[in-house]
């Protein structure tokens, strides 16, 4: 798989180069997510359109961390979260997880 490309010109400075990531949502993750509060599936949708544009390293997101070594997550409110994977040098991300934060797999 390849990646798609953006090219973004400046005024005045040149082209960026970017790489868009492909975003992987479980089965099991795509069955619960009606069942989840509206602003969490809004929050978790936005959170969708940020791991595709700019990768598995979601620092300005609630309690984002890195929970291994190819493993992230972080809050979408303070009773929900998301869990992902990313395998360096590929450009896919899975989403395992989305739910409460005490049944997390962590």
């Amino acid at each position: 798989m390849t990646p798609r490309l953006l090219l973004t010109m400046y005024s005045n400075i040149g082209y960026t180069l970017g790489i868009e990531y492909t975003v992987i949502i479980k089965k099991k993750v795509l069955k619960g997510l009606p069942k989840l509060p509206e602003l969490v599936q809004d929050k978790f949708e936005y959170l969708i359109d940020n791991l595709e544009s700019s990768g598995p390293v979601q620092p300005s997101w609630p309690n984002y961390s890195k929970l291994g070594k190819d493993e992230y997550h972080c809050h979408l409110t303070r009773s929900w979260v998301a869990c992902w994977k990313h395998q360096k040098n590929t450009i896919i991300i899975e989403v395992y997880y989305v739910g409460s934060r005490e049944k997390a797999p962590y």
